[in-house]
């Protein structure tokens, strides 16, 4: 039953990405044809690898004039801190959104290209065990039937020296072994290429596990910048957000790298798929036919296959000596006895070679090779490309994502800092509390106020008379602050007074009475002696 043949069409992203525009360094148009070794086209590539460079240094450009600003802004009021902290915080949450959709995109993209090129290794191992079955049967075919035979029938014709009619069946086999010989020297030498396919698989594979691994560890990084900002913006910590901006401009920077590397393989890749065809003519052109090449990458029952009349030619050979082997062992061995050894011995290397002609000819069929270029084609070109564009597109993201996480650090920095210095600012004037208590007790300063309140307090109380004492507390000594108040030469005041002689109530405790009382060092206290009730 003919089976049907499998067909390749391009995807359409190929297409698209076949059109974009191909310049080298002198910005001049390139033809888009996959040509790598040609310098033009290198630089084409190089190009557009280097369009990452140029989002990396728009990024840090935007990011300077934005720090700039930021830097020549002027501090708000508290009224207006509120609505701007709300909006960075608005776009950190964004921001962070949009680098785990987009590490859920790289790591569909990542695992996509890994099948792809997946794909093609194990396309290019099955091709050279293929190619290397091919190579193994045709030498031993030549090997057996031109050493083997040849010794053989070089010792029968010693033996049938004396048989004319059998010298000439054994010159008639050594015209079949030299058709055999030369049908089989016709037959594609793939060892003529220089060209190891397992090689290049394994290069590939290799290749393909950093690459793998490098945007895995890109993504995870990703992801711990997410984890990391928030946990930033929680504990308001500055060497935390310190790392957290080292970090980011890492990413930021392997992001555009890979933004440039990953468009300027799938722009290759995609000019290949276009014409897989006609650039592996133009290379095996040197050692394969046309006709042999298109055999291969088409495979079309209209196509003939070009080693049958080969194969055919060395068939014929081999049934043609197997039946002049079978006379021989039946009419000469009676008579030459000494030949049947050597007649054995060339029918079991005709039935060896007659079966390695079999596995060659379902090698050399076209169906086996050609699926594999076409699993290659489908995971270059399908999963592989794809993939590429998955990943372009996660790098593009992450790349604008962090140039606004990155201004958001800037921000919060600024906030933090103004924070901060608000927090200093109030530890200075605020008298409760126990930093700003300790600040209040500069020497100056306190000296100051607390003879400002004390004039203040003297002024209003001057026409207040102390109460007469009695009789019988003159014989007592007065008290202690009454003696200290004599010591500098003055009558006892009226505030020196203990409150329960003055015969008024205690006066009510009020803030400022606290402030004098926080701002007055114990020296002052025991000097003017009042008594502060709080």
């Amino acid at each position: 039953m003919a089976t049907a043949r499998l067909d390749y069409v391009a995807p359409w992203w190929t297409y698209w990405l076949h059109n974009f525009p191909h310049f080298n360094f002198l910005f001049q148009s390139v033809d888009s044809t996959f040509k790598p070794e040609e310098a033009s086209y290198q630089q084409s590539l190089v190009l557009l690898a280097c369009a990452g460079a140029i989002g990396l240094g728009l990024s840090l450009l935007v990011l300077a004039v934005y720090l700039v600003c930021l830097c020549c802004r002027k501090d708000l009021d508290e009224d207006t801190k509120k609505p701007d902290t709300c909006c960075v915080t608005l776009v950190a949450v964004v921001a962070g959104l949009i680098i785990c959709s987009a590490v859920g995109v790289g790591f569909y993209g990542n695992s996509e290209t890994n099948d792809g090129v997946y794909q093609l290794t194990y396309s290019l191992y099955n091709a050279n065990h293929t190619l290397s079955g091919i190579n193994s049967l045709v030498a031993g075919s030549q090997n057996s039937v031109d050493t083997g035979l040849k010794q053989h029938l070089e010792r029968l014709d010693e033996i049938f020296a004396t048989r004319p009619d059998y010298l000439q069946t054994l010159r008639f086999m050594q015209l079949m072994v030299s058709n055999v010989i030369r049908e089989l020297t016709a037959l594609p030498d793939i060892n003529k290429t220089k060209l190891d396919l397992a090689a290049i698989a394994d290069q590939t594979a290799n290749i393909e596990y950093y690459r793998w691994l490098t945007y895995l560890l890109l993504l995870i990084l990703d992801l711990v910048i997410c984890l990391a900002m928030c946990l930033g913006m929680a504990k308001q910590s500055q060497c935390l957000f310190i790392t957290i901006m080292c970090f980011i401009i890492l990413s930021l920077i392997l992001s555009w790298g890979s933004l440039g590397t990953g468009t300027a393989t799938a722009v290759g890749a995609s000019d290949f798929c276009v014409a897989p065809d006609k650039f592996i003519v133009n290379q095996t052109k040197d050692f394969i036919s046309a006709d042999v090449a298109h055999y291969y990458l088409f495979c079309s029952p209209n196509l003939p296959n070009p080693f049958h009349q080969s194969l055919t030619i060395c068939q014929r050979s081999l049934t043609t000596m197997q039946i002049q082997i079978q006379g021989l062992l039946q009419f000469s061995v009676t008579l030459f006895p000494t030949a049947q050894r050597d007649l054995l011995g060339i029918q079991r290397l005709l039935n060896s070679t007659e079966l390695n002609l079999n596995q060659l000819t379902a090698l050399l069929d076209c169906r086996g090779l050609h699926k594999d270029y076409l699993d290659a084609l489908m995971g270059v070109c399908y999963d592989g490309v794809e993939g590429l564009l998955y990943l372009s597109l996660f790098s593009l993201l992450a790349a604008c994502a962090l140039s606004a996480m990155l201004c958001v650090n800037f921000r919060v920095w600024t906030l933090m800092r103004s924070r901060e210095k608000d927090y200093d600012d109030i530890d200075e004037e605020d008298p409760f509390n126990p930093q700003g208590r300790r600040l209040s007790y500069n020497p100056r300063r306190s000296n100051t106020h607390s003879f400002c309140s004390y004039m203040s307090s003297l002024g209003s109380q001057a026409s207040l008379h102390p109460p007469p004492q009695s009789a019988s507390n003159s014989t007592i000594p007065p008290p202690e602050y009454m003696n200290q108040s004599m010591l500098f030469g003055g009558t006892p005041r009226y505030e020196n007074v203990p409150l329960i002689g003055r015969g008024s109530p205690p006066p009510s405790y009020s803030p400022s009475m606290r402030t004098t009382y926080l701002s007055m060092t114990d020296a002052q206290i025991r000097h003017f002696g009042t008594d502060f009730q709080v």
